[in-house]
C-alpha cells in the first residue's frame, strides 16, 4: 500500500514528528511504502475559489505552487494519514491550506484513496474538536474513505504511544 503522510507541524523534532517517525517505522516493516511530506517546509496558497478547476482545468488548479507536487502523491496514494499540532482546536494553518486545496482533486470517487487516519498532538486532551469534524466530515464522509483512527498524544510523548504508533504501522493491510 502507498501511505502519504500531510505533516503540518513547524517542528522538525516536536512530538508531532515523533509520532510520524514511530508510525512509518511500523508501516515500512510490514511492506508499505510511505512518503512524508512536510507542507510548512513547501510553498501552498490557500485556494482562491476561482473554480477554474472544476471549470476550465479538468481538476487542474489553476495555481502554480508546491501543491502540484502533493497532487501528484495523492493520485498514487492509497491511505493518507494527516499528522498535526492542533492549533486553536484544529489542524495547523500550513496542513489546512493543503488540504482546502484538495477540492481541485478531492470529489468523491475522483482519487484511488481509500483510507484515513490522524495523527495529532496537543498539550491538552479536550483541543481535537476540530480536528474530528474535518476527519469525520471532510474525509470518512465526504470523500467516504475509511477511517482507521485518530492518535492523539497529550502532552510528554510517551514510548507507550509510540509503541502503539508502530504497532498501528504494522497492523495495515
Amino acid at each position: 500500500m502507498n501511505i502519504l503522510i500531510l505533516n503540518g507541524s513547524p517542528r522538525p523534532a516536536g512530538n508531532t514528528a515523533k509520532m510520524i517517525a514511530a508510525f512509518t517505522e511500523g508501516a515500512e516493516r510490514a511492506g508499505h511504502g510511505v512518503t512524508r511530506v512536510d507542507v510548512c517546509r513547501k510553498r501552498i496558497a490557500g485556494c482562491l475559489a476561482c473554480e477554474y478547476c472544476h471549470t476550465k482545468g479538468n481538476g487542474v488548479c489553476i495555481q502554480q505552487d508546491d501543491m502540484r507536487e502533493i497532487y501528484a502523491l495523492l493520485q498514487a496514494a492509497d491511505m493518507l494519514v494527516l499528522a498535526s499540532p492542533i492549533y486553536y482546536h484544529g489542524l495547523s494553518g500550513q496542513l489546512k491550506c493543503a488540504i482546502d486545496r484538495f477540492y481541485a482533486v478531492g470529489a468523491p470517487g475522483a482519487l484511488r484513496l481509500k483510507k484515513i487516519a490522524m495523527i495529532l498532538s496537543s498539550g491538552d486532551p479536550d483541543m481535537y474538536v476540530g480536528a474530528k469534524f474535518s476527519y469525520y466530515g471532510d474525509f470518512v464522509d465526504y470523500l467516504q474513505l475509511e477511517g482507521m483512527g485518530m492518535f492523539t498524544s497529550n502532552g510528554e510523548m510517551t514510548e507507550e504511544k509510540l509503541a502503539e504508533l508502530r504497532a498501528f504501522g504494522r497492523s495495515l493491510a
